[in-house]
């Protein structure tokens, strides 16, 4: 609510300056205690950024460029799954008692800086709406403009305001937001993978570094998968809905192998196969939310998308839940939950692709 009516340039860098500021603040906890409360003021921070992404990406590309940008963002997720655990290693390892100070506070106080560092560069290379960009010329802002009205794409900021709450609660009583954010919810939700993925890989068989080590190979997959993917997809964007459709239905074919089959080296290569389905379609099915919604005004979709994003991003709350360490090393909950969960998904999704075609969203009320 706030993005819609200021500069998301100073927004978004002002989230990351805090969050990073927060963040490094983590390595001076000495008590449970603080450390919850921290970690929610660093969640308050972090939670609107996402958001903002999503709302600037439908903002200035058009619908076939969607898939593609919107992977972008995520492969930053993907690629510190793969090399985050390593690089934390290395400076926990390395900085371990310089100064009289704990490697793993080091780490708190590296990647805080880092953070703040970026978001204080943010404003520099940031743009804001291609109404009115300030690094661009009238003529490129006309530009910009004319490719977003040849897809239909609403851009102004001035186009029947209604007011945040009424927005908000125009949301939250629609129907369209709901069929968008419950199939989300089960791909965010099998991204629980990632915080179990060591866990999991040590069931099979692997020590306790090797199994770190093992981890990298899930995300190196995903990012290969979703990479081409994510380029086709918007070559054809009427059809993502289908597509994560698919997409889930063999996340969900896999997931339940995992299930039944407990020999390592196929368990191994399920987990990649499921990591590949789950990430890949994390961008075409934001992407379709995006085109969905892209025809209401600006306000609007960025509560949507918002919404859509924080409903999605409760799915972890019970995730966290499926892998007790009582279930190793079969772990037959947490596979045959996403079995069932994947699958439903899927379901939703060639239902919207289908509501959606016959009733375009105009508006939210």
């Amino acid at each position: 609510m706030i993005l819609s009516r200021t500069r998301p340039s100073i927004y978004v860098s002002t989230l990351v300056v805090l969050w990073g500021a927060v963040a490094a603040s983590m390595a001076a906890v000495q008590t449970p205690t603080q450390l919850i409360l921290i970690r929610f003021v660093l969640g308050v921070f972090e939670a609107g950024f996402s958001p903002a992404v999503l709302f600037m990406i439908s903002t200035w590309y058009r619908k076939s460029e969607h898939s593609k940008r919107f992977l972008c963002y995520l492969s930053a997720g993907i690629l510190s799954g793969a090399f985050g655990g390593i690089i934390a290693g290395a400076i926990s390892a390395g900085l371990d008692g310089t100064h009289g100070i704990a490697g793993w506070r080091w780490l708190f106080i590296v990647e805080g800086i880092l953070t703040v560092s970026v978001g204080l560069m943010a404003p520099f290379f940031l743009l804001d709406y291609p109404t009115n960009c300030r690094k661009f010329t009238p003529a490129e802002r006309e530009i910009a403009c004319a490719r977003l009205r040849a897809d239909n794409i609403s851009h102004t900021a001035e186009n029947g305001r209604v007011g945040h709450w009424r927005t908000l609660w125009n949301c939250i009583m629609s129907w369209r937001i709901w069929l968008l954010a419950i199939p989300y919810m089960s791909v965010i939700g099998a991204f629980s993978f990632s915080y179990f993925y060591p866990m999991l890989v040590k069931g099979l068989g692997y020590t306790d570094v090797t199994a770190q080590f093992m981890t990298a190979p899930l995300y190196v997959v995903a990012f290969v998968v979703a990479l081409p993917t994510a380029v086709l997809v918007d070559k054809a964007p009427a059809y993502r809905g289908l597509v994560c459709c698919g997409l889930l239905c063999f996340g969900s074919l896999f997931a339940g192998l995992a299930a039944g089959i407990l020999a390592y080296t196929p368990r191994y290569v399920f987990l990649c196969f499921i990591t590949a389905a789950v990430w890949t379609t994390s961008p075409v099915a934001l992407g379709f939310a995006s085109d969905i919604l892209s025809n209401i005004d600006p306000e609007q979709r960025a509560v949507a998308l918002a919404l859509i994003n924080s409903m999605a991003n409760s799915a972890t709350i019970y995730a966290s839940l499926l892998y007790p360490s009582t279930d190793a090393p079969a772990y037959l909950k947490g596979f045959v939950t996403w079995t069932v969960l994947l699958a439903f998904g899927a379901t939703l999704y060639v239902v919207a692709w289908v509501l959606f075609r016959r009733h375009p969203v105009r508006k939210i009320v």
